[in-house]
């Protein structure tokens, strides 16, 4: 008998993807962001999401993790079409299935490193968060850091914070936003090696937004937008 053929789930499919919004000054009333967004991204790789200010690629990763809706399309994350699903479905996805890296940080000032990394473990009701957070940070080379606030550390530093915390529930699926964006160019470099390694260790699957090609090479898969189309 013939081998059975089991189907590879992709870890993102995005179909005939659009946003739209209501813009007085267009002759159509509407501005067109995104239009007719096609691809998939494999479980395990890395993809770039390259293209200029205001391309679109921000709002892009936005409705692939759910926080906008799109004006058509859809987009499949594990085979489930998380607009086929509330916003408590998809605030759901996003907690058990996702992790994010922005390039503001995004972290909590009146919280110390360590409660940073802790929380995302504590909102799930793990064992252990401290433990946990605590190695964690240790990892990206913050171990004798854990009871600094935010406005206490470099922002070499807070991105290593939000990198373990991003990482520490081990999603399958992680979404970095323009990660070296408030960095410079050296302390860039290293976050943007951390996060790789961080990467390849866990066998997530990332979806990183960048202007900088340097980056995006290293990636397996790149996309460019270009006017709201895939160019």
């Amino acid at each position: 008998m013939p081998e059975s053929t089991v189907a590879v789930v992709p870890a993102i499919e995005v179909l005939h993807l659009s946003k739209r919004v209501a813009d007085a000054s267009a002759e159509s009333g509407q501005l067109t962001i995104l239009n007719d967004i096609d691809f998939t991204v494999l479980r395990g790789t890395t993809l770039a999401i390259v293209g200029a200010s205001g391309s679109g690629k921000s709002t892009l990763l936005g409705l692939l993790a759910g926080l906008d809706t799109p004006s058509d399309g859809t987009v499949k994350i594990d085979g489930e079409d998380i607009f086929a699903i509330d916003e408590d479905g998809r605030a759901a996805v996003r907690k058990g299935k996702l992790g994010f890296v922005f390039q503001s940080f995004q972290l909590l000032g009146h919280l110390s490193a360590i409660e940073n990394v802790m929380l995302p473990l504590e909102l799930r009701g793990d064992a252990g968060a401290r433990d946990k957070a605590q190695k964690m940070l240790e990892r990206v080379g913050l171990g004798s850091r854990l009871k600094h606030y935010p406005k206490y550390l470099s922002g070499g530093e807070q991105q290593r914070v939000a990198l373990a915390r991003a990482f520490v529930t081990e999603p399958p699926l992680l979404f970095a936003d323009e990660p070296t964006g408030s960095l410079d160019a050296a302390t860039g470099e290293a976050v943007i090696r951390l996060m790789f390694e961080l990467n390849q260790e866990r066998g997530s699957t990332l979806v990183l937004v960048t202007h900088d090609t340097s980056i995006a090479a290293r990636c397996q898969q790149t996309i460019t937008i270009a006017a709201g189309r895939l160019a």
